[in-house]
């Protein structure tokens, strides 16, 4: 075996590595290609399966797949750097996806929405609305403006105390309506004064340590 595969397989599947057994949807992998691409970047290895063990990439049109994917499902086109690996008579295909610059990278989805990912830990996270503003705010030119009003106050005197907070409890707290509370943790999250904690059960904001 590869010394170079079999170390990437040792790490086990983390955020800026996954292991896929065959492609056959390419917009579900498109997900994938996403979740990399608004995050880190990341390395998929095709051919092995989730245990580690190398099953072997079944036939050409798995790569054609990725390309697809890449190509027609994702938007804005994604480019990515592919090795064919030969390991004991099977076949991995390794797959690489840098981090793009301007955030986010969309995934057309089975019912014909483009949404954006991001990969948490092993997890394919589909990116909310305060995420997408905070990406919105990077590509623009001018500098973030924000005044530290009672909203922000309430925020931040909360996280003082409190290790964290959701949108939700936010808009209670602060007695705003849903939208203000989204472009005042957007805006805070922009200057690095917040961050957001995404999972599959939803997201969280706390203060960066």
């Amino acid at each position: 075996m590869s010394r170079h595969i079999r170390e990437l397989i040792e790490q086990g599947e983390h955020q800026q590595l996954d292991f896929k057994f065959e492609i056959n949807d390419a917009k579900k992998i498109a997900r994938t290609l996403s979740a990399f691409a608004n995050t880190d970047g990341g390395k998929l290895l095709i051919g092995v399966k989730d245990n580690g063990k190398i099953a072997g990439v079944r036939s050409a049109e798995e790569y054609h797949m990725i390309e697809g994917a890449a190509q027609m499902y994702c938007k804005p086109e994604l480019l990515f750097e592919s090795r064919k690996w030969d390991i004991l008579g099977k076949t991995v295909l390794e797959v690489d996806i840098a981090a793009v610059p301007n955030r986010p990278c969309l995934a057309l989805s089975e019912d014909k929405k483009w949404l954006a990912y991001i990969r948490v830990g092993d997890q394919n996270i589909l990116a909310n609305t305060v995420l997408l503003k905070v990406w919105q705010k990077e590509k623009r030119k001018k500098g973030i403006f924000i005044e530290y009003s009672r909203t922000e106050s309430i925020l931040l005197d909360y996280l003082e105390s409190n290790k964290e907070i959701s949108l939700s409890r936010f808009c209670r707290l602060g007695k705003i309506s849903r939208r203000q509370a989204e472009e005042t943790l957007a805006k805070l999250i922009a200057l690095e004064v917040i961050q957001i904690d995404l999972s599959e059960k939803g997201a969280t904001y706390k203060l960066l340590p």
